[in-house]
């Protein structure tokens, strides 16, 4: 008896809806021109790391927790005396999700993470860099329900990008947005 294939639950919403609505939309001749979400990529910096290794340590664990991928430190690259920084020492900590754990953070990220927030009204539209890339701020990590705030010492907030296939910002926003972003503004103004 064959067991059946784990499907993420916004991988078959990509497959089955977002794929025939931006075909619809762009007026795609090929499913292989519809933009996808590539790579998800988290980095937190953390303040103070120099004097407190252990600011690493805990960003590390945090980053491991929410994403379900070990989270490796990143390391400074240059040196920078008036921080008393070395090149070499580990001042923050990033993953980067593929995959099946990509749809995965993705789904718990639109539908219990970004409610979470305090005072939410949408994220920002704006966030595009030109090449169909999106990136969000987070200013506190305890939106993440995998983190218990009791054990938490320091607010840090870190960097969530979205890597897309798309070509240019406004297919970046289609996607995005039909995959349950909630952003303020739903049309997409170009510059």
């Amino acid at each position: 008896m064959k067991v059946a294939e784990y499907i993420p639950r916004m991988k078959q919403r990509y497959n089955n809806d977002v794929i025939a609505a931006l075909m619809k939309e762009f007026n795609y001749t090929s499913v292989m021109q519809v933009p996808r979400l590539q790579k998800i990529c988290l980095n937190q910096g953390t303040k103070g790391s120099v004097s407190d290794k252990r600011l690493v340590d805990n960003a590390v664990e945090e980053m491991t927790n929410v994403t379900g991928q070990k989270a490796v430190p990143t390391l400074s690259k240059t040196d920078i005396s008036n921080f008393k920084l070395r090149k070499g020492m580990p001042i923050g900590a990033r993953v980067t999700l593929r995959g099946e754990k990509m749809w995965e953070f993705l789904d718990r990220f639109v539908t219990a993470s970004l409610p979470r927030v305090r005072d939410f009204k949408g994220i920002n539209h704006k966030a595009f860099d030109g090449n169909g890339n999106y990136t969000i701020g987070i200013k506190e990590q305890i939106i993440f329900p995998e983190i218990d705030i009791d054990k938490i010492n320091k607010i840090t907030g870190m960097d969530i990008t979205f890597v897309t296939s798309a070509p240019n910002n406004e297919e970046a926003f289609a996607l995005l947005r039909e995959l349950g972003m909630p952003f303020d503004n739903l049309k997409m103004t170009q510059k």
